[in-house]
């Protein structure tokens, strides 16, 4: 490893990426000029420093505004972007003093609208080393989230659970493996030290570079959170299915499916995404259709047997892996957000093969919108997750069996509320038909479901409001 110039300079950069053009972690790294040629173990630490920089970004804000003579508002974007990127090593990092201080001033020197506050840079970081971890000790995990999204936690869990939600985003998320063969899961649980998690998921505590473990480079396994492996799970896909996997990209759930020997189209409308996509179809040696399309106005060539929409969301729940998602979301993304999957969901169950009935097929989403039915052109309504057909109904249940602590909270982080694991394992739905299910048919299952579901901030918020206005959903 270097001396770490380099380093801190792309998470300088990369950090004022993210501020001004709302781009994720690694969009903004991998943009920034120079991070590609570094060695692996520098890219490591400029991602630590750019994603602790976010994950403690309200605390070390707090920090600095005690130890700067004007608003932080008022400097400059390129040393706001060195005094919180360096305030964050020195307060969280356990970074040498010496090291981060000397290192920033001199990328200070190499800006020339920072140039001129070298001497503020270099003051107030001995400051943050001398004063700071005091001052850091009087700020909460909580600071680190936006006004707008704490409000909503705390009207919808109360104080204490959002203290113990924000105390658990200050951890590094761990990094979670699919192994492409089942078979093999404790083969490469034991190559990579990872545990076996009841959902068939390999876990490992630490990430590192992810490109120099084994079996990467051959294909066997791939990256994919615990809880975004689970839907294509619950399809019950069989070989030779033709697989719709809408908003497919980076493309998990794609090689899930084609592993499983489904004729798999993947859509996205994202062109960049797909190439990731098609990069790891590469590298697995596994084969989908890719297509680069809006899917509302998707047209496909024949009906699907199956298929699973991860609808975009503003990913405030993924916070712990992606702890830019804070500072770069807004409130009213929401309700867009809201619209755009109805929109989806609509398009989707018109794809279907011609005679499946909804006990046969099954549209999977990540998000609060698959507690919902959506009303096709044909009149009838497709069943998702809160009314699921009964074989996933069968599967979703026995997967849930098995999360008992500790593994309950391994969906989470993909929008997943950990706390309706343990009261979803006691419901029993009703069956799901073609019909409209009345609220009698529904009696206690519907009941219980809708009370888990309020208790959510992001139904109270956006999902029930869309009810009151006469919304599809229910």
């Amino acid at each position: 490893m270097t001396d770490g110039l380099a380093s801190r300079r792309s998470a300088a950069h990369a950090y004022m990426a993210i501020m001004s053009q709302r781009k994720t972690l690694e969009s903004a790294l991998e943009h920034t000029r120079g991070y590609r040629e570094m060695e692996a173990r520098d890219r490591a630490f400029a991602r630590a420093i750019l994603a602790t920089t976010f994950r403690r970004h309200g605390q070390t804000l707090a920090v600095l505004s005690k130890l700067l003579a004007k608003p932080l508002e008022e400097t400059p974007e390129p040393a706001v972007a060195l005094l919180v990127t360096g305030a964050t090593q020195l307060l969280w990092m356990d970074g040498a003093p010496h090291a981060v201080v000397s290192t920033t001033v001199a990328l200070a020197e190499e800006n020339k609208a920072a140039f001129g506050l070298k001497g503020l840079i270099n003051a107030v970081l001995r400051k943050v080393d001398k004063e700071g971890r005091d001052l850091a000790a009087r700020t909460a995990p909580r600071d680190n989230l936006p006004d707008w999204m704490a409000r909503a936690w705390r009207k919808a869990y109360g104080p204490g659970a959002l203290a113990r939600m924000t105390n658990v985003l200050m951890d590094p998320p761990p990094l979670d493996i699919t192994v492409k063969d089942p078979a093999e899961r404790e083969k490469w649980a034991e190559a990579l030290h990872a545990d076996i998690l009841p959902t068939g998921t390999l876990r490992r505590r630490e990430i590192g570079d992810v490109t120099q473990l084994p079996g990467y480079r051959d294909g066997t396994w791939w990256v994919q959170d615990a809880a975004a492996a689970i839907p294509a799970t619950l399809l019950g896909v069989k070989e030779r299915d033709h697989v719709l996997d809408m908003c497919a990209a980076p493309g998990g759930k794609t090689l899930q499916l084609s592993a499983l020997g489904a004729r798999v189209t993947a859509i996205d409308s994202s062109a960049g995404r797909l190439k990731q996509l098609r990069d790891n179809l590469g590298r697995t040696h596994l084969r989908a259709n890719v297509v680069a399309e809006d899917g509302r106005r998707y047209k496909p060539k024949g009906p699907a047997d199956a298929i699973l929409l991860d609808a975009p969301c503003t990913a405030t729940g993924t916070l712990r892996r992606h702890p830019e998602a804070a500072q770069i979301k807004k409130p009213g993304q929401v309700a867009k957000m809201v619209k755009l999957q109805l929109e989806l969901a609509n398009a989707a169950v018109r794809f279907l093969r011609p005679g499946v009935h909804t006990d046969d097929a099954c549209i999977a989403a990540l998000r609060p919108l698959d507690i919902s039915r959506v009303r096709t052109e044909g009149g009838h309504d497709a069943c998702l997750r809160a009314n699921a057909p009964v074989e996933v109904r069968s599967r979703l249940s026995a997967l849930l069996a098995r999360l008992a602590p500790p593994w309950g909270n391994v969906m989470s982080r993909a929008g997943w509320y950990a706390d309706l694991v343990e009261p979803l394992r006691a419901l029993t739905p009703p069956a799901c038909s073609d019909k409209h299910v009345s609220d009698p048919e529904l009696g206690p299952f519907r009941q219980e479901l809708g009370r888990l579901l309020r208790a959510s901030d992001y139904f109270t918020q956006h999902i029930e409001p869309l009810r009151r206005k006469g919304g599809y959903i229910r």
